[in-house]
């Protein structure tokens, strides 16, 4: 993008970007995330190791030197058409229940294989459901769908990857999960685009759409999604499912959620 464009011209490249679906990339990712085997590339799912690494690297998919994250080719893009646009997009957020407590019980080695674990595999579940990872903050995972990466039912993926991540961390085994994970998910308006600076770049979202499914998150039981009545309109989830109003903290409203639970639910 020539660098004497002016942010509306940004804007609207950006927008067309991230909301005209490209069906091309969304097979190239799926036969990405097909190939064996993590870490990936944030937003491409490119593999960084395994037998297909070395063909990933000679087209210009190997780890990028300023953000090791995605891959060399998405970083230049990113780097280069720095600005973003407001869209529709989807988020879900899922976090380790009471990580606080399971630290205390274990080692800090072992408490950080499990959550290498959790990340290696919340990864995997959002690149199969057509997401991108946003982030890993502490115990968290942060992703995202959106027309482009993930086509027009991104609500509804993002809902089917909450439920996929709730049972492969084990809510639906008899035994009970390897790692308690509560997820949150909520559709709406956000700020998509390349933030920071040559240093360090990144793709990432912005907006009340993204503090809310934070908090959701955050109010979410392990084995529980909390997904917001306007995604599960949007998803046409079935009407049958449990609905109730939570305060979400630094909301002044109260927030209408439709509770999905994996698992036994908690007594």
């Amino acid at each position: 993008m020539d660098e004497r464009q002016s942010d509306a011209e940004r804007e609207r490249f950006w927008f067309e970007f991230l909301t005209r679906g490209d069906s091309m990339e969304r097979r190239a990712r799926r036969v990405f995330r097909m190939l064996p085997h993590g870490p990936r590339c944030q937003l491409c799912a490119s593999p960084f190791a395994g037998a297909a690494a070395p063909l990933m690297r000679a087209i210009g998919k190997r780890p990028a030197d300023k953000n090791p994250r995605v891959c060399q080719s998405c970083f230049t893009f990113i780097a280069k058409h720095h600005g973003g646009a407001e869209i529709e997009a989807t988020f879900l957020f899922a976090d380790v229940r009471g990580s606080t407590t399971l630290a205390e019980g274990m080692s800090p080695a072992e408490f950080h294989a499990l959550l290498d674990r959790f990340y290696r595999v919340s990864s995997n579940v959002v690149f199969e459901h057509e997401g991108g990872v946003d982030k890993f903050v502490g115990d968290e995972i942060v992703a995202f769908f959106f027309p482009f990466i993930s086509g027009p039912g991104h609500v509804r993926q993002a809902i089917d990857a909450a439920e996929a991540l709730l049972r492969a961390t084990g809510h639906a085994d008899p035994g009970g999960p390897w790692v308690p994970v509560g997820a949150g998910v909520h559709t709406g308006l956000a700020w998509v685009g390349a933030v920071g600076d040559d240093a360090h770049t990144e793709l990432t979202a912005l907006g009340d759409t993204v503090n809310t499914t934070a908090r959701l998150a955050s109010a979410a039981a392990a084995g529980e999604v909390l997904v917001t009545t306007a995604a599960a309109r949007a998803a046409e989830l079935d009407a049958g499912g449990e609905v109730r109003a939570i305060e979400l903290k630094g909301k002044e409203a109260a927030t209408e959620v439709m509770s999905i639970r994996v698992g036994r639910a908690p007594s």
